[in-house]
């Protein structure tokens, strides 16, 4: 399941964000990375250790744990916080699956699911789409400044080599309460509807059975 959030951030909010980072030491991406990730990627990062990209980095965690649309797809339990990397003259970072453990300094995280938030506007650079392959086939994913995607660790992906100009994004992984993909999709599908029976004032009585279905499946499925 792949999901587009828009403008978790405003046009003035990312400015302000880049502001910061821009001014930042951007180091070789593969200092982070793994043998294999080592031969298939060629940007640029913040180091995690960054008090600037670590201040980033809580603040997008707070905006998307208080976003109702990120909430119900994710059902977050644990977030690897995010980190910062940049795409330019030509750099990519080939078809590869994100590791499934990660280490913070809390403990292990499993990472359910991977997130990329955009950090530059879609015209401000060419290349550099989010290739995902999913059970629907080859996503390519573009988004606007401010706005995230959020799909399954699982997912064989790719960023394609920048050509012109520059693209900044945050990254991140968590783990969701729900371990199995398929789960999470009905649950989300389920909450959706929810929400959408409730805005247009449904019957109330039906709203409720449908809530008490759905926290007796997350009762049933959460790993809590």
């Amino acid at each position: 399941m792949l999901i587009e959030i828009p403008q978790v951030f405003s046009s003035d909010e990312v400015l302000q964000l880049r502001q910061q980072l821009d001014e930042r030491p951007w180091i070789d991406g593969n200092q982070t990375s793994g043998e294999l990730a080592a031969t298939r990627k060629r940007n640029q990062q913040l180091s995690k250790d960054d008090p600037v990209a670590q201040a980033l980095g809580q603040l997008i965690m707070d905006r998307l744990l208080a976003h109702p649309l990120f909430v119900s797809a994710a059902l977050p339990l644990e977030f690897y916080p995010p980190l910062f990397n940049r795409y330019q003259g030509r750099q990519t970072f080939g078809y590869h699956i994100d590791n499934a453990i990660r280490t913070t300094e809390n403990g292990m995280v499993r990472t359910d699911l991977s997130a990329t938030l955009f950090l530059s506007e879609p015209d401000s650079y060419e290349g550099g789409e989010l290739v995902i392959q999913d059970t629907y086939g080859q996503q390519r994913v573009k988004l606007s400044a401010g706005s995230l995607v959020l799909y399954p660790s699982t997912s064989l992906h790719q960023v394609t080599p920048v050509t012109v100009g520059e693209r900044t994004s945050a990254f991140m992984w968590l783990q969701s309460m729900i371990r199995d993909e398929g789960q999470r999709r009905i649950l989300f599908q389920l909450d959706q509807s929810i929400q959408t029976l409730t805005a247009q004032q449904a019957d109330a009585q039906q709203i409720f059975n449908l809530s008490g279905i759905y926290h007796n499946l997350l009762r049933r499925w959460s790993e809590l």
